[in-house]
Formats: structure tokens, sequence, C-alpha cells
């Protein structure tokens, strides 16, 4: 029984260890981040956030043109994946009969297996020729970056949301069939008011997933450090910018410029994918006091 218990505080300890690696190391790449754009910010200051000005000859430098490619087409790929994402859900959910059911689940979820280059050679190919067709001047854009991007996010919402249906307690579905409801009435008043932070969480995820997406986005979103309103226009996001241009780097100025973007873009993706998180157990903590 002593062995016993002194196996279990050596397991408890060393899975304790390993959770909290994760912390150090999340605070250790933060930190190699900050140390390692020391000179970006001295010369720059705040004003590297919201100037426009990106010249590598003149060694001025601002993330601004970075920061909204970044959040428009990541926002972009929300609204289009989100219907789509919450259909295929409550599609898998609620109506498909078994088998069709696991086949399209399965292929939901392949999608999130493809390599990100996988999706921009399509893009390059396939979604760029069809955008110029349509009558963009370019066939790269923000537009055709946020289309691949909502494909490539969709699993993530259509996969956690139908897992958080899941936890939508049983008893509530049939007392509201039992008063008359219909299927869709259930699923509108019950099913999704109850699951609404879950699927919340899921689109922050996803939002996580989109920001920090490099090779597929670089391909095909033109990459030009300008704001342009047109989503037709090509645009530049962080991520892009820091894979385009890192190996191009011939001053410590420029170097740690690049690596201040990919700070930034730590910042935002580890705020986004933190609430992301808590919503997510938020809702299941819910469905276990309903339960």
């Amino acid at each position: 029984m002593k062995q016993r218990s002194w196996g279990d505080a050596i397991f408890k300890n060393i899975t304790l260890f390993f959770s909290l690696s994760i912390f150090v190391l999340t605070a250790w790449i933060g930190w190699e981040l900050y140390k390692n754009s020391h000179l970006s910010m001295q010369k720059f200051g705040f004003s590297f956030l919201w100037s426009q000005v990106w010249d590598p000859v003149q060694e001025q430098y601002g993330a601004l043109p970075f920061v909204f490619g970044t959040l428009v087409s990541s926002f972009l790929a929300i609204a289009i994946a989100l219907p789509l994402g919450l259909g295929v859900a409550i599609f898998l959910y609620e109506l498909a009969p078994p088998k069709i059911g696991n086949v399209i689940a399965f292929l939901t979820e392949l999608l999130a297996a493809i390599p990100s280059v996988v999706y921009g050679l399509i893009g390059v190919f396939v979604l760029v020729p069809i955008m110029r067709k349509a009558g963009a001047p370019y066939g790269v854009g923000m537009l055709t970056a946020s289309i691949v991007l909502a494909v490539m996010i969709l699993p993530f919402i259509a996969t956690i949301s139908r897992e958080i249906f899941k936890t939508v307690p049983q008893t509530l579905k049939e007392s509201a069939m039992a008063l008359g409801a219909t299927r869709w009435e259930v699923l509108k008043l019950i099913t999704i008011p109850f699951s609404f932070s879950g699927i919340l969480g899921s689109v922050f995820l996803a939002l996580g997933r989109a920001l920090g997406e490099t090779m597929a986005v670089t391909m095909v979103i033109g990459n030009r450090p300008e704001i342009k309103w047109s989503l037709f226009e090509p645009g530049y996001t962080m991520a892009a910018v820091i894979a385009n241009e890192f190996t191009e780097a011939t001053s410590d100025l420029y170097v740690q410029t690049l690596i201040q973007v990919g700070l930034v873009l730590f910042g935002i993706t580890i705020i986004v994918n933190g609430i992301a998180r808590l919503l997510i157990y938020k809702v299941s903590q819910k469905g276990e006091v309903v339960a």
C-alpha cells in the first residue's frame, strides 16, 4: 500500500511538472521574442503598431498594414466559415443518419489534416483564376485569402460545435418536444442557446488558427504592404511578411522589426485562444450542473 502511495505521488508530480512546463515554454517564447526585438521597440515604440510605412531601404517600419490584413482576412474567413460550419454541425447532430453522418464527419475532420501549402496551391490554380473571371483585377487579394482560410478553419467550427451540442441534456430536449415543440424549435430554443458559449469558443479557436496561418495566405493574398478597403485588392498579413522577408533581412533593425511583428502576432493568438478555452470550459461546466 505504501509503495502504491509513493507511485501515485511520483506519477502526480511528473505530470504536474509536464503541465507547468507548458507555462514555462510559453513564457520563454514570449521573452525571447521580446528580447530579440528591443532595437525595433526603442526606435519606433508604440507608433510601430499604427504606422503604415514599410520601407526596408530607409529602415522605416510600421506594422499597421500587416495587422489590418491579418484581422480583416481572419474575421472575413470567420464570417464565411461560421454559417457553413454551424450548418454542418447541426446536420451531423440532428438530421444525418448515422452511416452518412460518420462519413461526412470523417471528411470534415480530414480537411483539418490537409497541409496548408496544398490549400495554397489549390487557391493559386483553382480559386485565383475564378476570381479573375469574376472581375477581380488580380485574382489574388484579401477575399481570395479569406475564402481559402474559411475552408481551412471550417473543420474546427463544425467538429467542436457538434461535440458541444452533445453536452445539451437530453431531458431538456425531450421536455420541449413533449410540450409540442418541433425539431427546429428545439434546436432554436434549447440546443443553440445552451451551446452558445461553446460555439463562440469554437469560433475563437478557428480565429486563432486563421490569425497564424502562413503559407496558404502568403500564396494568395498578394503580399502588398498597403491598406486597401477593397476586398479584391492585394494585402499582407503578419505571418506572411515574416515568412517572406526574414531570410532577406540584412540589418539588425530589419530582423528585430520582423521579430516584433511575430511578438504582436504571438500576443494576439494567446489572447484569442485563452478566451476560447475559457468559453468551452464554461459551457462544459454548465452542462454538468444542469445534468
